[in-house]
């Protein structure tokens, strides 16, 4: 399971040099992110993807749960109704619910392109003052280890949080 941190740097360099050393510590780097102000020159480091950045994550998952559930209450609604042929009630009631599913993460996601990540609310200050976000997603074996090297090199990153888990396909 990986967990993923958070770090505030105050500026690229420092990004640059928490990039290197995290290169040495063995950390793939697939696995950091980074998010600054728009203008900010980010050569060579890691710039966040669309699954980084937008809430397209939670508004796929949101929808697909309000989806199924607004299809098994139509198809129960349907067949309690009569609108359904006798014996095949369940089938319809089980295909209700996982097109509404799929069409609700379609809809909701579709939507949540368009915002930013609810997770990273709290470093929009900091990043608006020209901060940078670094986010790198280590085992959670290794949550200690990669903290402790980042701070004993730079006194000046903060690191502010350590996300319970991550997801699996990002």
């Amino acid at each position: 399971m990986k967990r993923r941190l958070y770090f505030v740097l105050p500026d690229v360099n420092t990004a640059r040099a928490v990039h290197n050393e995290l290169l040495l510590a063995r950390v793939a780097e697939n696995h950091m992110h980074v998010i600054a102000r728009e203008g900010t020159d980010l050569t060579d480091l890691p710039e966040a993807n669309l699954l980084q950045q937008t809430d397209i994550i939670h508004g796929a998952q949101l929808g697909f749960i309000l989806g199924g559930f607004t299809g098994v209450l139509a198809g129960s609604l349907a067949s309690s109704l009569g609108f359904i042929v006798q014996g095949l009630e369940v089938w319809s009631v089980g295909s209700l619910c996982l097109g509404g599913a799929f069409l609700g993460a379609w809809a909701s996601s579709m939507v949540a392109i368009n915002i930013p990540n609810t997770r990273h609310k709290p470093f929009a200050e900091a990043i608006e003052k020209g901060h940078i976000l670094y986010m790198v997603d280590v085992p959670a074996s290794q949550v200690d280890e990669i903290s402790n090297l980042v701070r004993s090199h730079h006194p000046e990153a903060d690191m502010h949080d350590v996300e319970p888990t991550i997801p699996a396909f990002p």
